[in-house]
């Protein structure tokens, strides 16, 4: 019989990350959970309206890092009342989406929560330069180490979506706004992993300051909200090897 360690080795690892030359790789491995038919995540959902990204991204945050049995209901109804608070020009509530301040507050207001040991989840909100992506940028970390982050960008107009991983020199990502095609044709449009992502996108069209199909934009104007579960937060030398 095996060791309960190692019982309980094989029972956590259904993916693990690679860095390789200072670029991290998902490796997509059998998830025993679905091979015994259970399907414990629910899939990433798509926006209802023109304005509900933001909503709709950080839900779908919360959906890829922890397992529908353990999120508190509480958690998704903050997520609802803090997020759609713009105004449009006539007044109109919700009708230009989720603003900057709210998804500070929500991210502060999720790391408050993780504190008080309801969910084990912690994060991070930034702004300005440090919303890149590159070897020594704060989402590459996060991607690399079981993390997720949810990043305002451009899609005609700003707009939120969930990297969840990279593959080569693109990055996964689930957007929330339903597209059949896009005018970008390097751009992937999958439908194959609705847990983890629906895109793959070239890493070059990120960092642009343009506001082209998926830029990040002006760097004064960029955004970020990063968050883990602290129980698949992966460590450095967790997720290293080395080759000779």
């Amino acid at each position: 019989m095996p060791h309960k360690k190692t019982i309980q080795k094989i029972a956590v690892q259904s993916k693990r990350r690679v860095v390789k030359y200072g670029r991290c790789e998902s490796e997509d491995l059998p998830d025993r959970t679905e091979k015994e038919g259970q399907k414990m995540k629910n899939p990433l959902r798509y926006q209802l309206t023109e304005y509900d990204c933001g909503p709709a991204s950080m839900l779908n945050a919360i959906s890829y890092l922890f397992e529908r049995k353990d999120i508190p209901p509480e958690v998704i109804r903050n997520i609802m009342l803090y997020c759609l608070d713009c105004h449009n020009k006539e007044g109109v509530p919700g009708k230009r989406g989720t603003s900057r301040a709210a998804m500070a507050f929500l991210c502060n207001w999720l790391n408050e929560y993780g504190e008080l040991g309801l969910l084990p989840i912690s994060g991070e909100h930034i702004i300005g330069n440090g919303v890149c992506i590159g070897t020594e940028s704060r989402i590459n970390y996060a991607l690399c180490h079981g993390g997720v982050a949810v990043v305002r960008l451009y899609l005609d107009e700003p707009h939120y979506v969930l990297m969840t991983g990279t593959e080569g020199d693109a990055i996964r990502m689930f957007d929330p706004y339903w597209l059949d095609h896009l005018p970008k044709e390097d751009i992937q449009i999958t439908e194959d992993h609705p847990r983890e992502y629906n895109r793959i996108v070239p890493v070059k069209y990120f960092n642009s300051e343009s506001t082209d199909v998926y830029a990040l934009g002006p760097k004064e104007e960029r955004e970020a909200v990063i968050l883990y579960n602290r129980r698949t937060k992966t460590e450095p030398e967790e997720v290293i090897e080395y080759f000779i």
